[in-house]
């Protein structure tokens, strides 16, 4: 039997469904998860898609972080449940102090669409394996608060302990501090980033490239090695 991965879909979510094709490309089962359920539906991981959740009202995430299928999140990703936040769920990691550091908006004020070049820092974690350290990929990127931000102590501990997971090469789209598009935790089974790794699956679509399949393919390896 495969891994099975969930996909949690919250008000305003937008590519949850691109979300579990990748999963499903990548050769694993998506499951699809509400917000308003605790249950995960013994899922063996988690993704929190991309999207404007709650039409991103406070802060980008800051509502979605309390809804009910996060506090099972949170205290399962304690435990070593592998979860993927991209972009808007990215956002919702940093609110739920599952990762550090916070998203602001943009620099230069304006939403912001493009193939982004990024260098794969870390890839050593659930969500990174099939990458190689140094490995220079093209994700689409697409976000208005995409700012990553951190006090100068936290961004020192990122950098020494290895944890900036994915870094902007090139140009750095919305001012994130040290170039940071995606960071891990400490024991890297909680993985966010501000780019969409499920729009570069397949050569047809997105940036034409499969940059962003190994993100699928590298958890679906560990669960089933597990």
């Amino acid at each position: 039997m495969t891994a099975r991965i969930g996909v949690v879909t919250f008000p305003g979510s937008l590519d949850d469904r691109d979300t579990q094709r990748a999963i499903r490309l990548a050769g694993a089962e998506p499951v699809a998860l509400w917000h308003k359920d605790k249950d995960l539906k013994q899922v063996d991981a988690v993704v929190l898609p991309g999207g404007f959740s709650y039409g991103d009202y406070l802060r980008a995430g800051a509502i979605s972080r309390f809804s009910p299928v996060m506090e099972t999140v949170i205290e399962q990703a304690k435990a070593g449940l592998p979860v993927l936040g991209i972009c808007n769920g990215f956002q919702v990691l940093t609110e739920a102090h599952l990762l550090p550091g916070g998203m602001l908006g943009n620099d230069h004020l304006h939403f912001i669409c493009r193939d982004q070049k990024l260098r794969v820092e870390n890839a050593d974690t659930a969500w990174t394996s099939d990458y190689e350290a140094g490995q220079e990929i093209f994700i689409p990127l697409k976000n208005m608060d995409g700012r990553y931000v951190a006090d100068q102590y936290t961004l020192d501990k990122l950098e020494a302990e290895g944890r900036v997971a994915f870094r902007y090469l090139d140009f750095n789209p919305n001012g994130s501090l040290n170039d940071i598009a995606g960071i891990t935790n400490e024991a890297g089974n909680v993985v966010g980033l501000m780019p969409h790794p499920e729009h570069a699956v397949e050569p047809l679509i997105g940036s034409g490239r499969t940059d962003g399949l190994p993100f699928f393919t590298s958890i679906l390896k560990k669960l089933v090695n597990a």
